[in-house]
């Protein structure tokens, strides 16, 4: 007989003599009736008692012979004696009744260790919930992981939208787990983890929840900082317990948001330690991936932004083995988006998906999604009965340049010094071919240094740029510098980002691109950005040619960086009177529209680059 069986027959022994227990109890209770006092000095008087005990409070015994109901023995609660004769005088029928203080005498032990206990638990709760642990110490172990059924989900592919490539890619993974035999009929097994890479923003999360909407499979959802605690051994419980909870809810799928804050690789910071509690959750989860069998119907979806900084470890075949690049969409994509996005608001029939997405190159999906809400925010405040194009300019130049301050007052000399800035910007940018056309103009100072903004409307998704379309640009970009000189015969602080943008051009020409011919075909410095859409590395990274080269580097910067500002130079002096007059006019409207730019426009051919220019 196994344990288990042995068990449950100690558990029947218990209950028989559990129930004979009882019965023996009734059979006595009916045996042994308490009875009044003054019932027991009766039968007392007619001697039908054949002996009693006497106890402080009780008297018990039994009669002579049975009563007719078959009781052979009593029991009943004292009473003074003297009460008891005064009582009797009168024939007064009275028993004695023993006060029941059980529930009293429990409480007073009961309710003060009860007390203790719950101010003791309150005080580890806080305690816990101060350092991160999120609850009891029975739960502190246990994943932490959301879980949406699908029916929760409510997210398909009809919600995702710029993503194509990616979905496509998806799509074999909901096949696998909707129909894992047609799928495996030639020896293919699902992929054990898919890795979402791309920039934030892009939709990754909302692809994960997609699939398993698709697939309609349970979706657990943890971002990878939920399994690093303050105590050793935590993460890896987590870990765990996360798999066995998947495992039981099989097929489903598992998906660790922001993976680079537990799968960074080991040994890479030697700073923070060499066994962390971040490298023994990398550990079981690595076990965890080797452990599973993917035709269980269990899938693991991760997204990150850094890729670069995962474990080798963590990326290899057999573990996460296909990746999957969800990028920034392309001017098709963003299209589809914003169509998914003003289907939520009260938009004008006029509103049209292209021209937004022509105002919006670089932006990913949250970026348009906060774009809609903006505009409609700014058709709210304005008493509008629907959203229009307008207002989504509005909200691109409150998302790209910053809110309008208008109460920031300049004085009229910096008012006319800003007016010719800009316009500078706009007359080189309206008279260099292949420049994207100038969308609007304006001197209302926006966000934290921006007196005023120039903005350009490109005409497609560019990808490449030439060395003369990347001269051109600087030539817009230093063509407010230009202005001032021209017009006001001195230089201000205000082209200070105009300058940093331009040389950071003319630099990444010469180190970068190969574009300076006396440097020749080489690049001498590798690009900064360190991450998926990320800034420039904080850190100076070490120098990997001469000081001489060194020295023929920032001539060379200089030399393009003049160059472009000759050319900007030439067209505003062969425009001037054009540039003073339309800065008159800028100055009197503070704003211009491409509408009212075009009396300006000298004719070019279409061309693609962006500029923003913020001078301040």
């Amino acid at each position: 007989m196994d344990k288990k069986h042995q068990i449950h027959l100690w558990y029947a022994v218990l209950a028989v003599f559990g129930v004979l227990w009882v019965q023996q109890m009734w059979v006595e209770y009916r045996q042994v009736e308490p009875i009044a006092y003054s019932e027991f000095q009766s039968y007392l008087e007619q001697g039908k008692i054949e002996d009693i005990s006497v106890t402080s409070n009780h008297i018990s015994g039994s009669f002579k012979e049975k009563l007719p109901d078959g009781r052979t023995r009593f029991i009943t609660t004292r009473v003074e004696p003297d009460l008891a004769k005064d009582l009797e005088k009168y024939d007064v029928k009275f028993k004695g009744v023993v006060e029941n203080t059980l529930f009293r005498d429990i409480l007073s032990w009961v309710l003060p260790i009860l007390l203790f206990v719950a101010i003791w638990m309150f005080l580890i709760r806080r305690m816990a919930e101060k350092q991160g642990m999120g609850g009891g110490f029975l739960a502190i172990g246990k994943s932490k992981a959301k879980i949406y059924m699908e029916k929760d989900t409510k997210v398909t592919f009809e919600d995702v939208a710029g993503v194509d490539e990616a979905k496509e890619e998806l799509k074999e993974v909901i096949g696998f787990l909707k129909e894992p035999g047609q799928h495996g009929r030639l020896g293919g097994r699902l992929p054990k983890g898919i890795l979402l890479v791309g920039p934030p923003g892009t939709g990754k999360t909302l692809l994960a929840r997609a699939v398993a909407g698709e697939a309609s499979v349970p979706f657990f959802s943890i971002s990878g900082s939920e399994f690093v605690e303050m105590f050793v051994g935590v993460g890896a419980a987590r870990v765990r317990d996360l798999f066995e909870q998947a495992r039981q809810k099989a097929p489903a799928i598992i998906f660790i948001d922001e993976l680079d804050a537990l799968g960074r690789a080991r040994g890479a910071f030697p700073g923070g330690g060499g066994h962390d509690e971040k490298e023994q959750t990398l550990n079981q989860l690595l076990v965890e991936l080797d452990g599973f069998d993917p035709t269980t119907g269990l899938v693991l979806l991760a997204a990150t932004n850094r890729p670069e900084i995962l474990d080798p470890a963590l990326l290899r075949a057999g573990r996460f083995d296909r990746q999957v690049l969800v990028d920034r969409p392309d001017k098709l994509g963003r299209i589809e988006i914003l169509k998914v996005h003003l289907k939520k608001i009260k938009a004008a029939p006029d509103v049209d998906p292209e021209k937004i997405a022509a105002l919006t190159p670089g932006f990913s999906g949250a970026d348009l999604a906060n774009l809609v809400n903006e505009a409609a925010l700014l058709a709210t405040r304005r008493g509008s009965d629907a959203v229009t194009l307008d207002d989504f300019t509005g909200g691109v130049e409150r998302i790209v340049a910053g809110l309008e301050k208008k109460n920031r007052l300049l004085n009229p000399k910096e008012r006319e010094i800003v007016a010719s800035h800009e316009m500078g910007h706009a007359l080189v940018a309206m008279s260099l071919p292949g420049t994207d056309p100038v969308h609007k103009v304006s001197i209302i100072p926006r966000g934290i240094g921006a007196l005023g903004y120039t903005i350009q409307r490109p005409t497609e998704d560019r990808f490449l740029m030439t060395r003369q379309e990347l001269k051109k640009k600087m030539a817009v970009l230093l063509g407010g510098r230009v202005a001032e000189h021209i017009i006001f015969g001195h230089l201000s602080t205000g082209a200070a980002d105009d300058l940093a943008k331009a040389t950071d051009i003319a630099r990444n020409m010469v180190t970068r691109y190969g574009m300076y011919e006396k440097l020749g075909h080489a690049a001498l410095e590798s690009e900064k950005t360190t991450f998926l859409g990320g800034p420039a590395a904080a850190m100076p990274r070490e120098r990997e040619y001469s000081e001489e080269t060194a020295r023929e580097i920032d001539c060379a910067v200089r030399d393009i960086v003049g160059e472009a500002f000759a050319t900007a130079e030439g067209i505003l002096r062969e425009r001037q009177s054009t540039l003073e007059e339309a800065a008159r006019l800028l100055l009197e409207k503070e704003t211009l529209s491409e509408e009212e730019l075009r009396s300006f426009q000298v004719p070019q051919h279409t061309g693609h680059a962006k500029t923003l220019d913020a001078t301040g």
